[in-house]
């Protein structure tokens, strides 16, 4: 049987760190393709060169070539710039979705069968784009929303309970910026509700913590922004496709009347398969939670209709 092959767009921090993560579970073959030549090469040659360390056998290669990732079955699309001091969210956009344009293209062309799954911000705009510039069937796209801020969330409780990290499970839907939902109500600690361990105000500032997660570390590392839990949860999505497993994941994946919402990417729960988005599942929100998902939403369609398709 031969291998699975994951191609992985753009080899800056988060894509390099993507193929690691993906090399070391041994989820398939990994081209790394950025248009910065000598950059892919040298990241996936150092990558070869830690497999017999690691004891991982996936083969990583570098190019500056479309032809080179033909028949994918996953393109994980990390491409794209930072917003830059100044910039306006519109300017991050045009420019985002421009890029974004040109990769599709040249992904489908060579692997019109593979799964998209984007990285590139801002987020749940991207996803749509690439829906409309692929051509592919909805479930075949995905984007990093709620399997990176749920993953925070996780930690951040775990790190104020001092309990395993593998024991706390949480849900964040919404789209993946300051309007996010983390959901209290759905977090828990090997099934015991947070409301049960930690007091409101500290589930308060978990809470609005996870929300600012990202501009925490960019504000922190000053020249940069986070890479190794986005590149661990887009991994951890690839992976659920790869081995078919049936992960229940929060993802921006597409809505068609599900919540409410008909004829976009949100952050919702999926079943995450072979098939792709096989299955949203629909839980009970209160007032409150609905309310903050409806904002969220409605936040996401104002950035999609400054989009001309």
């Amino acid at each position: 049987m031969s291998r699975k092959k994951i191609t992985v767009v753009g080899a800056g921090h988060v894509g390099a760190h993507t193929a690691l993560w993906i090399a070391l579970k041994e989820l398939g073959d990994v081209v790394l393709l950025d248009i910065v030549e000598g950059v892919p090469q040298g990241k996936s040659l150092d990558l070869m060169e830690a497999s017999p360390i690691e004891g991982f056998d996936s083969l990583v290669v570098g190019t500056n070539d479309y032809k080179a990732t033909a028949n994918s079955d996953v393109v994980i699309i990390t491409a794209g710039i930072p917003r830059k001091p100044g910039m306006s969210r519109s300017d991050l956009i045009a420019t985002n979705v421009g890029i974004l344009k040109n990769v599709v293209e040249g992904v489908v062309k060579h692997s019109p069968n593979a799964h998209l799954l984007i990285v590139t911000n801002p987020l749940d705009v991207m996803v749509y784009a690439a829906w409309k510039h692929s051509g592919l069937a909805p479930k075949k796209i995905m984007g990093l929303s709620g399997a990176l801020d749920g993953g925070r969330l996780r930690a951040f409780i775990a790190m104020e309970l001092g309990v395993s990290m593998e024991d706390v499970h949480a849900m964040v839907i919404g789209g993946h910026a300051d309007e996010m939902v983390p959901l209290k109500r759905y977090s828990t600690v090997s099934g015991i509700p947070i409301t049960q361990l930690l007091p409101p105000e500290k589930i308060d500032a978990i809470m609005g913590r996870t929300k600012k997660a990202g501009g925490e570390i960019v504000a922190l590392l000053k020249t940069g922004s986070a890479y190794c839990a986005p590149s661990a949860a887009i991994a951890e999505m690839c992976e659920a496709i790869i081995r078919d497993k049936k992960r229940v994941i929060p993802c921006a994946a597409y809505c068609d009347g599900q919540y409410g919402v008909k004829g976009m990417f949100i952050g919702v729960p999926v079943v995450i398969g072979a098939g792709g988005a096989e299955r949203i599942i629909e839980i009970e929100l209160d007032a409150g939670e609905k309310k903050a998902f409806e904002d969220s939403v409605k936040a996401v369609k104002g950035l999609i209709d400054e989009l001309k398709f």
